[in-house]
């Protein structure tokens, strides 16, 4: 079946429609077939694909693969959380973008160290730690013995999102909408997180100090987290504009929200959201050609 399936027509206005209309399969050459391999491929991948590999796979040119693309991260773009975070949250920022030691002698940028904004995007996460409980069980193989197992009771939680910059008033509104008053955050030293200290169990962790704990808690998660972002966008993107970079952080979050699902669930899941159509000109703002050519 293929992006021409059958036709209905409304009784009311007597205009055409298809099973299709309103998704990202609208009006798409592409046969439905190949979309669905593209989805499964795209979210069981732990680093994704690029568009120059899926165009080689499915025998499109690449930008017609890169619109593909982006119209599953579309579609995997979650909806605003039904419940607040709670428990133990950890927050932490990263910042996308190319590095000084990689760039040709006439191409550095200066003053671009630490948390500097001018060849970097900032990315603000906000990660709910897993939660479990210790069961105490018989062994499966001895008789007579006991074993202790973990069994967790809720998966790990990751909210990213693309932000202008790193100031308080940025970051506090997308906290306090994202996490419940009077929970425990657990941050590194940056003097913005301080603005916690009045309506969260605050916890700073003091890197510079060599530290990676406080009070047995880390914000070891989310910077795992963002060190799995990072390798998939050096290993499989290499490069990531700042208009586009919201849409991967959508399909990272998708993928690592649901890591503890099995592919079917996952593949399912991914469909929650089909209703969404996103158009070539939505895409690249109305005739912004030049960057779409060269989009990766």
């Amino acid at each position: 079946m293929n992006g021409k399936n059958k036709r209905f027509k409304c009784a009311d206005c007597k205009k055409q429609f298809s099973v299709i209309k309103g998704t990202i399969f609208e009006n798409s050459p592409i046969p439905l077939s190949t979309w669905f391999c593209v989805i499964y491929s795209v979210i069981t991948k732990t680093k994704s694909i690029s568009s120059v590999q899926l165009a080689s796979d499915i025998e499109v040119t690449q930008s017609t693969a890169w619109f593909m693309l982006h119209g599953i991260r579309y579609m995997l773009m979650e909806n605003a959380i039904k419940n607040k975070l709670n428990a133990v949250v950890q927050c932490d920022e990263t910042y996308v973008g190319g590095k000084n030691k990689n760039r040709h002698w006439n191409k550095k940028v200066f003053n671009s160290q630490g948390r500097s904004f001018k060849d970097k995007t900032p990315v603000f996460g906000i990660y709910q730690q897993a939660e479990y409980d210790i069961i105490e069980r018989p062994h499966k193989l001895i008789p007579n013995k006991t074993v202790r197992e973990k069994v967790i009771t809720q998966h790990p939680i990751l909210i990213c999102k693309v932000v202008p910059d790193t100031k308080a008033k940025t970051l506090k509104p997308l906290i306090f909408r994202t996490v419940e008053i009077e929970s425990t955050i657990v941050t590194d030293e940056y003097k913005v997180y301080r603005m916690l200290d009045d309506w969260y169990d605050h916890k700073s962790v003091n890197h510079k100090q060599h530290r990676h704990a406080t009070d047995g808690d880390s914000s070891n998660g989310v910077e795992n987290a963002w060190s799995q972002f990072k390798r998939t966008i050096f290993g499989t993107f290499h490069n990531v504009s700042r208009k586009y970079l919201e849409r991967y952080t959508n399909e990272f979050q998708f993928g690592f929200n649901g890591r503890h699902l099995k592919k079917g669930e996952l593949f399912k899941s991914a469909f929650e959201n089909v209703n969404r159509r996103l158009t070539l000109k939505e895409l690249i703002n109305k005739g912004n050609y030049e960057e779409f050519k060269i989009a990766c």
